[in-house]
């Protein structure tokens, strides 16, 4: 009888870990492990377990001759070949449920203080400036909210709105049907025409890659307020930027980037970064809006379901 192995390849909440203990699989846990590393043992696993880091590609699954199962903690599968995995006769599943709640919410609070000036004039406070009349805000109460994207984030994200006395009009190319009372279902074109606020939920591939680009933007009929918490290269960069130059863009919050090796930035990209970094209404966080206490659980805890559901087995 084997024991079937599960490698486990990111800092991920241990509840998964000591779930499939319990099952009976032997579990390795390398959360620093690289992608050329991982390749040189994968053969010896039946379960991969990651986050964003590894790159699942036609060639990793070809050498994982064993493999049974691929587990992405997270929403976006853009570094998993899917189909190619499941040709192969591999399942994989995903937990965008698990941060869903947290986008969401982090969301809702880039939006309000951007539209409140509240980290610009926290820094100046902090430096010692008391501007009262520079710092005025928008209230959010009447404003039309465009949501591109209304699977689990976006629609997290428009329910937040429920008491804010706001209109949200929701497209999504890939359903219909999903309209209440306090979301209005639309098409691009309605959104280009009557929104103030664009917040993006969208995964990454080829056809959402640069969704914002500069057709989109001139494309809106008043200038606006950009939040995205999806994937960087949803928003061209450059294009972000004259649009902000321009005044067709009031304002942007930014939890993703279309590179975020941060510390690694040249050229192009470090000169955008440095762009977006001195102006005030800018706000940008370094990718944590699904990364709190509460989602670092359910993560893990929603991949553990549906494995169980899948009736993974520990022995062969």
């Amino acid at each position: 009888m084997h024991q079937k192995k599960v490698i486990v390849t990111d800092f991920l909440h241990p509840y998964l870990a000591d779930w499939l203990v319990d099952k009976g699989f032997q579990v390795d846990i390398q959360e620093t492990i690289t992608n050329d590393e991982l390749f040189s043992i994968i053969e010896n696993y039946e379960g991969l377990v990651l986050s964003t880091k590894i790159k699942v590609t036609p060639t990793l699954i070809d050498k994982a001759k064993n493999l049974e199962f691929i587990a992405r903690a997270g929403s976006g599968m853009e570094n998993i070949d899917v189909a190619y995995s499941k040709s192969k006769g591999i399942h994989v599943v995903n937990s965008p449920e698990g941060n869903a709640n947290a986008v969401a919410e982090h969301a809702v609070g880039m939006t309000l203080a951007l539209l409140n000036n509240i980290v610009k004039s926290d820094a100046e406070i902090r430096n010692g400036v008391w501007q009262r009349e520079p710092n005025r805000g928008e209230e959010i109460k009447g404003k039309t909210i465009g949501i591109i994207g209304y699977g689990h984030t976006g629609s997290r994200f428009a329910a937040k709105w429920g008491t804010f006395g706001v209109t949200i009009l929701a497209h999504d190319k890939y359903k219909s049907g999903f309209g209440t009372t306090t979301v209005v279902e639309a098409s691009v074109e309605d959104i280009w025409e009557k929104a103030e606020i664009i917040s993006f939920h969208l995964p990454l591939n080829a056809e959402t890659q640069f969704y914002c680009n500069a057709a989109f933007i001139n494309n809106m009929k008043r200038p606006f307020w950009l939040i995205n918490t999806s994937r960087g290269k949803i928003v061209n960069t450059a294009n972000l930027i004259e649009g902000l130059d321009q005044g067709k863009i009031l304002g942007a919050a930014l939890d993703v980037f279309e590179n975020e090796k941060f510390y690694q930035l040249e050229g192009t990209d470090l000169a955008q970064m440095q762009n977006l970094t001195k102006r005030h209404n800018i706000i940008l966080t370094p990718h944590v809006a699904g990364w709190t206490h509460t989602s670092h659980l359910y993560l893990s805890k929603i991949l553990a379901e549906k494995l169980d559901a899948l009736g993974i087995q520990s022995v062969k």
